[in-house]
């Protein structure tokens, strides 16, 4: 009696094809250095990348905004 599996299966389980491709293709739950990037040069990367975006983000913003005053004052 200790040997049945579970007949019921609680939402979002998967079923045997998500617990396979879990196991077999998404590979292991930590990866060493996952977070701060292989190397030196991979963290200096990503840290550029993210300052370019911020500034791009920023700059859209601002470019909304004015937009926004513009169509304001013209009214």
């Amino acid at each position: 009696m200790s040997d049945e599996k579970p007949t019921t299966k609680s939402p979002g389980e998967g079923g045997r094809l998500m617990a396979w491709a879990f196991r077999n293709l998404a590979g292991p739950p930590e990866v060493q250095g996952a977070v701060q990037g292989g190397s030196t040069h991979a963290r200096e990367g990503w840290k550029q990348d993210l300052e370019r975006r911020k500034q791009w983000s920023l700059e859209q913003r601002e470019r909304k905004r004015a937009e926004r005053e513009a169509r304001r004052a013209g009214r």
